[in-house]
């Protein structure tokens, strides 16, 4: 008796209390450490779950593993990095929504909203609570708003480097060059003595040189 009671909640569709801590997720531009946050899904329950984030603007941000389930009396960590940091979305509210079924059933038994909003700095903004009324602001902004379905990442990704630049390319064509110059002592060369270099100095071409080539490869 105790246990169908304790179950009932999964019969009502939206019913079910979700449980996910931070409330609100808070990213700062000039701090490259807060833009990934954690979110934890707490599963109290004596059934497993399954679980899907939504957000209305994912485009902005990059979820891992935005589906998954969370197995009974247990946790999971869902990972969420801010990908667009720009001075243009500084203060705009952001909302995810977290929803769980269980893992027979397609229809949702609840879900948990969390807002997300992009800061300039931390220092730049005391902790201190919102006003009422942005509260009511907030909550009339996202009255009617749309979710839509994160795109999940199984591992998080770095953003697309633009390969080398100008300045390394030209760094490696001058080590090239300077290994290609005659030794310092060579008598039969057409070049002019003063390019000439001594061994040392080419010992220290080909070692910038081969700097260059791991910075080149890893970009």
């Amino acid at each position: 008796m105790q246990q169908q009671h304790h179950r009932q909640p999964e019969l009502v569709e939206g019913s079910l209390p979700v449980f996910v801590f931070p409330t609100e997720l808070i990213f700062y531009a000039d701090e490259q450490t807060s833009h990934k946050q954690v979110l934890t899904l707490y599963n109290p329950y004596e059934f497993a779950l399954k679980f899907k984030v939504l957000c209305t603007a994912p485009n902005k941000y990059s979820v891992v593993d935005a589906t998954g389930a969370v197995k009974p009396q247990c946790c999971v960590d869902i990972v969420i990095r801010h990908r667009d940091v720009r001075a243009c979305h500084y203060g705009v509210y952001d909302k995810f929504r977290l929803q769980v079924s269980e893992q027979s059933q397609r229809k949702a038994l609840g879900r948990k909203e969390v807002t997300a909003t992009l800061r300039p700095s931390a220092s730049q903004e005391p902790p201190s609570p919102r006003p009422q009324d942005e509260e009511r602001r907030i909550k009339e902004q996202f009255a009617e708003s749309e979710f839509f379905e994160q795109t999940s990442y199984q591992t998080e990704s770095r953003p697309a480097a633009g390969g080398p630049s100008l300045l390394t390319v030209l760094l490696g064509l001058v080590c090239m060059a300077a290994l290609m110059l005659p030794t310092l002592g060579e008598q039969e060369s057409t070049v002019p003595v003063y390019l000439h270099l001594s061994v040392n100095k080419k010992l220290v071409a080909a070692y910038v040189l081969g700097l260059l080539t791991m910075v080149i490869l890893r970009t």
